[in-house]
Parts: C-alpha cells; structure tokens; sequence
C-alpha cells in the first residue's frame, strides 16, 4: 500500500502517521517524491480494520497496490523522474553527454582525456577503475587507484563521474569516489548486487543486459528501487544479435518503449553498441534523435594504445565535432 501525503502536509503529520502504522506492527518507508511524501507500507495484512487512512491529517489519497508491483512504473508516477548527478540533472528536458575512455589507464591519459571532453561540452565524465573482462588475463582496471584519479579529473574539470561497481563487496568503496555508480551489461541479473546499490544513496546507471528484453531490464531497475534507491538512470547499449557487422545491435525501439513503461530517464551507449569508431556518431545522433535523455561516449587521446576497447573510442576532436553535430540534433528536437 502506498500513502501518498499532500504537498503541503506538515512533518507532524507525517510522523504522527508514521507512527501509528508502527504501532500496528506495519513497516514503513518514507520516501519524498518530488513535492509529495509517499509512504511505502508493507504487511498489509496487519492493516485489516484499520484506517481509513484517507480520513489521516495529511493524507491525499492510498493506492491500495501498485499494478504489476512496480515503483519504477508509470503507474506508480506519472511524471518523469529527473535524476540529479552532483550539479546534472538527468531527465529534465536536457542534453546530458557523458564522455571519457572506457578504462583510467594512466594519469597522464585520464587528465588529457577529461580536459578534452569538458572543453567540447561534455557535462559528465565516465571512466572505469573496475573492468569486467571476458579473459581473466586482460587488464582488470586500477581498482582504488583509478577512483582516486577520477576524483582529481573531477577536481581539475568540475565535472562528476560515473565508474562501475562489480562486486557488492566494492559498492561502499566506489560509491566514496564516484558521484554515479554503473552496472554493466553483464550484471544486469546481479540481484545481490543491485540490492546492494540500492540501499546507498548514489545515483545508478543501469545497462541493459545483452541478452535481456525491456521488461527485464525494467525489473532490474525495480530491485534497486526497491531498497530506496530511486536516482536510477536506464542504459541501452545494444543487444546481442546474428549480424556481425558491429559488436552488437542498438535498439534504440527501447528508448521510446522504456519511458513508455517508466518514469525513469533512459540514456544511450553507441560506443559499447557499434564496438567501432565509424559507427559511434551516426547512433549518437539517431539516439538523441529518437528521445534519448543523453548518451556515452567513449574517447581516448590514443585509441591505438587503449588497453581496452580502442577500436570504438573517437579521438577528442572527432569527439568535439561530434558534439557540435549532436547540439544541432537536440535542437531539432527540442532538447535544452
């Protein structure tokens, strides 16, 4: 049951509430929604007799369930979730590029890099100090000492990162550094791991697995909500198809189905989708094009020397020019 408290409703009045539920045994979450409080009420059978809670000072309305038991549903919230990265709001009507090399290799690399995308207009950098990698005998990341880079890239350029975590073990740790915490691709399905995010306080972006329809990447966000965790971004980055040509296949369908299905912005990772240069900007204009709320970019001042995914990664003019090319784009189409 969900206890949904008027905009102008008094912190008494909350409590008092609050308070009375407990003392029927129920448990309670306390979750702000923009203007409104919402309380999240479990052991509903507890409640038999009791109430009505409409009559309760404070109160505008209770959603007995929600339909398909989804807070991350448009069932649940009609309006679009913004999601605030340090000073980026994610879903607020804005172009939000995200730009850096897939993995910190280096200082040197990493400050070059995060220099040049905030010069070209980038409004958050991504780099990863954490690798999951097919061969366990490639490069696996810098682990802590890539995190303590990514926090003087911040420093240098102002602007926040975005890093991925792996292990539930290392989501404490990640989330110390990071202002944004990814799950890739291959942990979609973590379950423990997405409880896990979901229970601090930084924002998640959610990539959507490989293999996985919508309404399972849907459900993934769902586990992390579900621990309080409402700052989640969707990430569509392609999925895995018979056709060679590129490493996987964008389904940019996606963006328009998810924001359909939630309140939550949906983003979009050409790099990781076309797994080649020549593609990354002709799928970065169709996926602002289409309603994406921004993308990733994956740039690297020497992608010959990349010890991951070079073939993808655009130098940092071809990612100036790039970004000129997507402002034209999202004014079309009516993004700030």
């Amino acid at each position: 049951m969900i206890i949904v408290m008027r905009p102008d409703a008094t912190e008494e009045e909350v409590a008092g509430l609050v308070e009375r539920l407990h003392s029927i045994g129920a448990v309670v979450r306390v979750s702000p929604e923009r203007a409104r409080t919402l309380l999240d009420v479990s052991a509903e059978s507890l409640l038999e007799g009791e109430g009505p809670w409409e009559m309760f000072p404070g109160v505008e309305s209770v959603i007995p369930e929600v339909p398909g038991g989804r807070r991350v549903g448009r069932e649940f919230m009609r309006e679009d979730t913004v999601v605030s990265v340090g000073p980026v709001p994610i879903g607020d009507g804005s172009l939000v590029v995200v730009a850096g090399p897939c993995a910190v290799e280096s200082r040197d690399q990493l400050m070059t890099t995060a220099t040049a995308v905030t010069g070209a207009g980038a409004r958050m950098l991504r780099g990863d100090a954490f690798k999951p990698r097919t061969s366990p005998y490639t490069f696996q990341g810098l682990g802590k000492a890539g995190l303590e880079m990514l926090a003087e890239a911040r420093e240098l350029t102002g602007l926040p990162f975005v890093a991925e975590v792996l292990d539930p073990r290392d989501v404490e740790l990640v989330a110390s550094y990071a202002d944004m915490i990814r799950i890739g691709t291959r942990n979609m399905s973590n379950h423990s791991l997405l409880r896990e995010v979901g229970r601090q306080s930084r924002p998640v972006m959610l990539k959507r697995g490989m293999g996985a329809t919508v309404e399972e990447w849907i459900d993934a966000a769902e586990y992390v909500h579900s621990e309080g965790n409402n700052g989640i971004v969707l990430v569509e980055r392609g999925v895995r198809g018979f056709d060679g040509s590129a490493r996987n296949t964008l389904d940019l369908t996606a963006v328009p189905v998810a924001k359909t299905l939630t309140h939550l912005p949906v983003m979009v990772d050409p790099s990781h989708a076309a797994g080649r240069k020549d593609l990354v900007a002709p799928l970065a204009r169709a996926a602002v094009a289409v309603g994406a709320d921004g993308v990733l970019i994956d740039v690297h001042p020497s992608p010959e020397e990349a010890l991951v995914d070079g073939p993808q990664a655009l130098l940092p003019e071809e990612f100036a020019a790039l970004m000129v090319e997507l402002r034209a784009v999202a004014d079309a189409v009516g993004l700030r």
